[in-house]
C-alpha cells in the first residue's frame, strides 16, 4: 500500500514457452485473459514474438504496452553504448510498469520461454523488485522446445549439459563443445559461421543438430552439416548426451 492509501497492483512476469500457445501453464493463461495491461517487449515495427504468441487470448478492454528496444544488432555488443542504450530502456521500462502498480493496476508482462532463463524481463525484476510487488510465472524455456523437437532425449545418466551463447569467442566456443557430454547453444543468428568453425575444430560436426523456430509454425529440424549458411534469429544448436543407461 502506497503513502496515499491505495494498494498496489502487482507486475506479473508471465513465461509463455517456446512458441506455442497450448504450451503455456494454466496459471499463465488464466492471468493472460484476465490482463486489463499487458506490457511486452518487441523490436520498433513489429508485432514482437511474445504478442503473437497471445494473438486471441487478450481481453477486448484490455491495454497494451509495448516496450520497443532502442537497439538490437545495431551496435556491436562490446561497444559501451550499448549497454548504455539498453540500460536507460530498461529503466524507463521499469518506471512506466512502476507507475502503473502504484496506481493499483496489476501488469501482465509477457515473457518467451521462461522470465528468469536469459530473458530481457529479468532486467526489469531487479529495478523492480522490493519497490513494488513482482510475480514470475515460470514457462518451458525454448531449449526445452528444442531438444523435444527432435525426439532425443538431450542427457542421460551423468551427462553434463552446458549452455552456451553464440556470441562467445569462437576459441571459448571450441573449448566448452569440447569439454561437454552435451550442448545447447543459443543467440545464433549470424554468428552461425563462426559456430560451425568451433563445432569443427572441437571434433562434433557429425553430433550437433541445429533446430529453426521449435515448436512454432516452420519448424525445422537438420544436423548442422545440412544446414543453411544462415540462421533465423530463433534457432538453437544441440548436441545430446550419450551418457550412462540401464
Amino acid at each position: 500500500m502506497t503513502a496515499q492509501g491505495v494498494i498496489l497492483g502487482t507486475i506479473h512476469g508471465v513465461g509463455l514457452g517456446p512458441g506455442a500457445a497450448d504450451l503455456m501453464s494454466v496459471r499463465a493463461d488464466r492471468l493472460i485473459r484476465g490482463a486489463r495491461h499487458v506490457a511486452y517487449f518487441r523490436k520498433a515495427g513489429a508485432q514482437g514474438q511474445a504478442r503473437r504468441i497471445v494473438d486471441g487470448m487478450l481481453a477486448g478492454d484490455a491495454t497494451e504496452h509495448p516496450m520497443e528496444y532502442p537497439v538490437t544488432t545495431e551496435i556491436p555488443l562490446s561497444d559501451p553504448r550499448y549497454n548504455a542504450a539498453l540500460a536507460a530502456f530498461y529503466a524507463d521500462c521499469a518506471a512506466r510498469l512502476t507507475a502503473l502498480a502504484q496506481a493499483g493496476h496489476d501488469v501482465v508482462v509477457l515473457c518467451e520461454g521462461d522470465p528468469f532463463f536469459y530473458g530481457s524481463f529479468m532486467h526489469l525484476y531487479t529495478r523492480l523488485n522490493g519497490g513494488v510487488p513482482v510475480q514470475v510465472v515460470p514457462g518451458i524455456t525454448g531449449m526445452s522446445g528444442a531438444w523435444t523437437a527432435t525426439g532425443q532425449p538431450i542427457t542421460w545418466g551423468d551427462d553434463v549439459l552446458t549452455i552456451a551463447m553464440g556470441t562467445m569467442p569462437e576459441d571459448e566456443l571450441t573449448r566448452r563443445i569440447r569439454d561437454t557430454d552435451a550442448l545447447v547453444v543459443m543467440k545464433i543468428g549470424r554468428n552461425l559461421p563462426k559456430l560451425r568453425r568451433a563445432v569443427a575444430a572441437a571434433g562434433r560436426t557429425d553430433q550437433a543438430w541445429l533446430v529453426e523456430y521449435a515448436q512454432m509454425p516452420g519448424q525445422q529440424v537438420r544436423p548442422l552439416a545440412q544446414a543453411d549458411a544462415v540462421a533465423p534469429y530463433f534457432s538453437i544448436l544441440l548436441i545430446h548426451g550419450q551418457g550412462r543407461r540401464p
